[in-house]
């Protein structure tokens, strides 16, 4: 055989072997994420709280309790989580938010939400009027802003 044929085959293997390692590994996880959510809903509770701030920064920046940061793999401490700062009645806490519904939470407003520990997981409803969310501008629209100025 030709050795051109043979690296061919050997790459094909490893590739078949990455890709089925790859489908088990994520069976695992989706396994225990869907533990995790059950954990989540079991301790979950409806709230009334006022969002004073939502920010995107490194846990170990965020003013976590330090049993929350010991809990956190070494790796995950410097990486960026969606962070929101709350008023719960007298009390201001810093809580994790769900990636999901980061961007539809809304700033300085009161809203219902769902929240499990120090993790926000939904929000049921705000109150008060109901803000558009600035639309984004293109890289075109940008640059034609600037080049009006």
């Amino acid at each position: 055989m030709n050795t051109f044929t043979i690296v061919l085959l050997i790459i094909t293997g490893v590739l078949v072997a990455v890709t089925i390692a790859l489908y088990f590994i994520g069976k695992k996880a989706d396994k225990k994420k869907a533990e995790q959510d059950k954990l989540l809903e079991q301790s979950a509770q409806t709230v009334s709280l006022l969002i004073i701030d939502k920010k995107k920064m490194k846990l170990r920046d965020a003013g976590l309790p330090a049993a929350v940061l010991e809990q956190t793999p070494k790796y995950l401490r410097g990486t960026k989580a969606p962070i929101v700062k709350v008023k719960i009645g007298p009390n201001i806490m810093t809580l994790l938010c769900a990636p999901e519904i980061y961007d539809d939470v809304p700033i300085k407003k009161e809203v219902k939400a769902v929240i499990s520990g120090l993790y926000l997981t939904a929000i049921k409803g705000s109150f008060g009027k109901k803000e558009a969310a600035p639309k984004k501008l293109t890289f075109m629209q940008k640059l034609r802003k600037k080049a009006n100025m």
